[in-house]
């Protein structure tokens, strides 16, 4: 006689849970609710993966070869392409050189109504703060539409972020360089030109074996030299943030010191002047090879100045050298996910025929970022170095459904069924 209200009331706690769990499907697909909750269903995600296949950290390397071999076209390997300018938006010009003026003490720019970012999108949630600091009206979504459309897609380089501005908003030139300073820095703020860095930031880990480094975008605003701290707009952190010289020059150093200024044609003389030589991109490179190579000498223990040194090496096509330099970085120890943000060696080991080296450096890649583009392309192009050339073909094709339109994925595709 009981059965059938047990049964009744089984179905009704059955039912709950459905609906439930529909319910909360709904409530998660509003962008406010699914901006906060898909952080954390991440970091659980990586979490549980780690407590069943704990991440070694990033492979030292094997036994230096150093014999070299035919290269395929520059093309296939210059690193993370994004469409390039149009026809319409001005080249460089040659410098222009003004006598530099006393700057002021303190400079706070009026900064931008902040944007919290949402997961693993610091460079179109800082974009968009900067861009508002030129009247620009849009938020992050916006520039996700062009340059990320794939919410998975945990990395935009810079130049995809200069691609927006150049593409998308037609009053505003945008120009990136590397080895910035932090006397450049105050320069562009005094003269009243904001500036967005690529930098280092430490996190909590989210998984076991994770040391919690990330790549970060970071707009700076202001600056103080009687409290030796910038002013800056952080969309992880919080706005106005202070920090100190030295801190901020140390988590920019794992990025080459890359900057990126925006400005309207009224000011191109005035950034000009800043940046001085280093508008010649060429001479920007070697000026940065000097600087890392004195980073090396003075602290050979200095994994991010031996990562520069290789990443303008390549720059220069000295690839030999680049890997060494890798090797070093790679013996002193690098972080989880370097090889998120930063492609170098997978240019440097290619080049110089260590197929081996590049192939476990692709693979411990992805097991870090499993859609990486980047390492998707390079993975394949290892495959083909190994004479697999179906497999090289589906890595291509892989790299290219992470990035439609990927160049270097459709270049690679091309080049391996007609050869």
């Amino acid at each position: 006689m009981e059965k059938k209200p047990t049964l009744r009331r089984a179905g009704a706690v059955l039912m709950g849970i459905l609906v439930l769990i529909l319910l909360a499907l709904v409530v998660y697909q509003i962008p406010p609710i699914r901006a906060r909750l898909s952080w954390r269903a991440e970091l659980a995600s990586a979490y549980v993966r780690g407590v069943f296949d704990p991440v070694e950290p990033l492979p030292t390397p094997r036994v230096v070869v150093q014999s070299l071999e035919t290269e395929v076209p520059t093309a296939t390997i210059t690193p993370s392409p994004t469409p390039q300018p149009t026809a319409e938006m001005p080249s460089p010009t040659p410098t222009i050189t003004l006598t530099p003026t006393a700057i002021p003490n303190v400079v706070t720019l009026t900064p931008p109504e902040y944007e919290k970012q949402t997961p693993n999108n610091c460079g179109p949630a800082t974009l968009a703060q900067h861009l508002r600091m030129f009247g620009w009206s849009g938020n992050q979504a916006d520039i996700d539409k062009i340059i990320r459309p794939n919410e998975q897609d945990k990395n935009v380089n810079i130049d995809e972020l200069q691609y927006f501005v150049r593409t998308h908003t037609g009053w505003l030139n945008a120009e990136y360089r590397v080895n910035g300073n932090t006397e450049m820095l105050k320069r562009f703020i005094a003269a009243g030109i904001p500036v967005m860095i690529e930098e280092s930031i430490n996190l909590a880990g989210s998984y076991a074996g994770d040391d919690g480094w990330s790549g970060h975008y970071l707009l700076v605003t202001g600056y103080n030299d009687d409290f030796q701290y910038f002013h800056a707009q952080d969309t992880y952190l919080g706005p106005d943030r202070h920090i100190p010289y030295q801190d901020l020059d140390r988590s920019w150093q794992t990025f080459n010191r890359v900057y990126m200024v925006l400005y309207t044609p009224e000011q191109t003389d005035t950034v000009k002047s800043i940046i001085g030589e280093n508008w010649d991109l060429d001479t920007n490179r070697r000026n940065a090879l000097e600087v890392a190579k004195a980073e090396t000498e003075k602290n050979p223990e200095n994994k991010y100045a031996w990562f520069n040194l290789g990443t303008n090496q390549v720059y220069f096509e000295r690839y030999k050298e680049a890997a060494q330099s890798y090797d070093t970085a790679r013996k002193l120890g690098l972080p989880n996910r370097m090889l998120r943000y930063q492609f170098g060696p997978f240019i440097a080991y290619f080049r110089t025929n260590r197929t081996e080296e590049l192939m476990t450096l692709v693979d411990y890649a992805l097991r870090i970022t499993d859609n990486s583009e980047e390492a998707l392309l390079w993975k394949g192009w290892a495959l083909y170095r190994q004479g697999k050339d179906l497999q090289a073909l589906q890595s291509f094709n892989a790299a290219l459904a992470q990035r439609p339109g990927y160049s270097d994925a459709l270049y690679a595709i091309d080049f391996v069924q007609n050869n």
